[in-house]
C-alpha cells in the first residue's frame, strides 16, 4: 500500500509505527458501494475489511426471506472477527448500509499478522468485546425498548459509525433493520420529527438535534457508546 494514503480507521490509527507499518504492504484500498455484501452466510471468509468510511451492517438472514439487523460496523473497527476468532465462515451477512471505502487484507494474511504481534491482538480483542456489547444490547434493546427509543439509538449508533448526519435511509431499510412493520417506522419517524430531533426525506434522515435525540433514546446507546470509548480509549 502506498505510503501516501491516509489511514482513518480507529483501530488502526491507534497502533504504533511498529505494529502498523508490516501491515502496509498487505493493505488494498477499496471502495464500499451501498448494499455491496462483504462476506456471505456459510461461505468462507476470505477477507477483513478495516473500515475507514461508511458503515456496515452484520444481519442474519431468516428462512422467510427477511432479515434483521445484529450490529453494526464503522472506522471505530473491522469486518472479519470470525477470521481472528480462528473460524473459517458466519451464519451472518457483512452488508454495506452507508457507502464508504476499507482497507481490504487477505484472511490468511491477517491470520500470520496476528499471530505475530501480541499488541495487535490485544487491540482486535478489544473490539471485540466492544462489538459483543453492542450486539447483546441490541437484542435487549428490541426486546424492552419502545420503537422510538430503539430508532435514536439505531440513527445514533449510525451516526456515531458514518460521521456524518445525514444518513442516506429509507423507511423500507429502517424496518428491515429494527425487525418491524414499515408502518411502525413511519410513526417512531414522525414522532422524532415532530419533537424536532430528526428530519426526512427522500430517503434520507438528518438528525438536527444530537442532545435531544440521546434525550430520546434509551440508555443501550449510552452503554455502548462508553464501553467502546473504554475499550479502544
Amino acid at each position: 500500500m502506498p505510503a501516501t494514503i491516509s489511514i482513518s480507521n480507529r483501530l488502526l490509527v491507534a497502533l504504533a509505527a511498529e505494529n502498523l507499518d508490516p501491515l502496509r504492504p498487505h493493505f488494498q484500498p477499496v471502495s464500499l458501494p451501498h448494499k455491496q455484501t462483504l462476506s456471505k452466510p456459510g461461505t468462507s471468509i476470505e477477507h477483513v475489511y478495516f473500515v475507514q468510511q461508511g458503515m456496515v451492517s452484520l444481519v442474519q438472514p431468516l428462512e422467510n426471506g427477511t432479515m434483521i439487523e445484529v450490529g453494526m460496523i464503522g472506522n471505530e473497527g473491522f469486518v472479519g472477527v470470525p477470521v481472528l476468532l480462528g473460524a473459517e465462515s458466519s451464519p451472518l451477512e457483512a452488508m454495506v448500509q452507508i457507502p464508504g471505502s476499507a482497507l481490504r487484507m487477505q484472511a490468511s494474511a491477517f491470520r500470520e499478522e496476528v499471530t505475530r504481534r501480541s499488541t495487535l491482538l490485544a487491540l482486535l480483542l478489544r473490539y471485540v468485546q466492544a462489538l459483543h456489547i453492542q450486539v447483546s444490547l441490541s437484542a435487549a434493546c428490541n426486546g424492552r425498548h419502545t420503537l422510538p427509543e430503539r430508532l435514536a439509538r439505531w440513527l445514533l449508533t449510525a451516526r456515531d459509525r458514518a460521521t456524518s448526519d445525514e444518513l442516506p435511509l429509507s423507511h423500507e431499510f429502517l424496518s428491515m433493520m429494527l425487525g418491524v412493520r414499515r408502518a411502525g417506522v413511519t410513526v417512531a419517524v414522525g414522532t422524532l420529527k415532530t419533537a424536532g430531533l430528526i428530519r426526512n426525506s427522500h430517503g434520507r434522515v438528518t438528525i438536527i438535534d444530537r442532545q435531544g435525540l440521546e434525550a430520546a433514546s434509551c440508555e443501550c446507546y449510552r452503554t455502548v457508546r462508553n464501553e467502546y470509548e473504554r475499550l479502544l480509549s
